[in-house]
């Protein structure tokens, strides 16, 4: 179950912060790993961990002004892709840091980067995204989106890691390939 109610907490913490001056400033947040967050062998569950991101990455959008703006225009967030790294196992009743940060943005996307840190400062994990904001059109491209917030700004020159898990990302096959022997079935109805 996605975890609305720390959600909602987080948000409420985040309205309640100052705004994030720069696009590219780092949000942090607090939290705890709960039971219900573990998976067999007691430690954070990777896709409780990405859902966890998206309370960071909801709370960086709050203190930018980008919640407020979202429901105005009945636009919403969208997640284009991801690459993730877990090094650090977080354990029932840890507490850890999430940082949360917009790296840059191009002609369509948006990137962003997030990580978790234990308290004895060893980064446990590390998340890099590809989002956009969109309505029901498609893509809104992020310069129409700074434009609406009243921040109109370049985008930072993109890292080259970044760089490099895009161009790389241009040679995946879409879409995936199929098993030797089977074809691709039509949708029903």
């Amino acid at each position: 179950m996605f975890p609305i109610i720390r959600m909602a907490k987080d948000v409420i913490v985040a309205a309640r912060q100052a705004p994030l001056e720069n696009l590219t400033d780092t949000h942090v947040s607090h939290h705890i790993c709960w039971p219900h967050d573990l998976d067999i062998w007691m430690e954070l569950n990777n896709g409780r961990a990405l859902s966890l991101y998206d309370l960071g990455r909801t709370a960086m959008a709050q203190r930018a002004g980008l919640i407020t703006l979202l429901r105005q225009n009945k636009w919403a967030i969208t997640i284009a892709g991801s690459s993730t790294r877990f090094r650090r196992r977080i354990r029932m009743f840890e507490k850890f840091e999430m940082r949360s940060r917009t790296l840059c943005w191009d002609e369509k996307f948006i990137y962003l980067e997030q990580s978790m840190w234990k308290k004895n400062g060893e980064c446990a994990s590390h998340v890099l995204y590809r989002s956009a904001v969109t309505d029901k059109s498609g893509l809104i491209p992020p310069e129409k989106v700074l434009g609406a917030m009243g921040r109109q700004q370049p985008s930072p020159e993109v890292p080259g890691w970044v760089a490099e898990w895009i161009r790389a990302d241009t040679h995946r096959p879409w879409p995936p390939m199929q098993d030797a022997g089977t074809t691709p079935q039509a949708p029903a109805g």
